[in-house]
């Protein structure tokens, strides 16, 4: 590999690879910690809570 060649596209590209790496373990960290499960259990209905309808009108 060749460093001294590289761009400034090629060092964001290398820096944001890294960075989602680094991101996914800590998610992946985060949610399967079994810590965790009662705060994932708790919000885990939240998309399907329908307690404050939408109102769209007229239909």
């Amino acid at each position: 590999m060749d460093v001294e060649s590289m761009t400034t596209n090629d060092w964001l590209g290398v820096f944001y690879a890294v960075f989602a790496f680094v991101a996914m373990i800590y998610v992946y960290f985060m949610v399967f910690r079994p810590a965790n499960k009662d705060k994932f259990e708790s919000q885990c209905r939240m998309a399907l809570d329908d307690e404050d309808p939408i109102n769209v009108g007229d239909k």
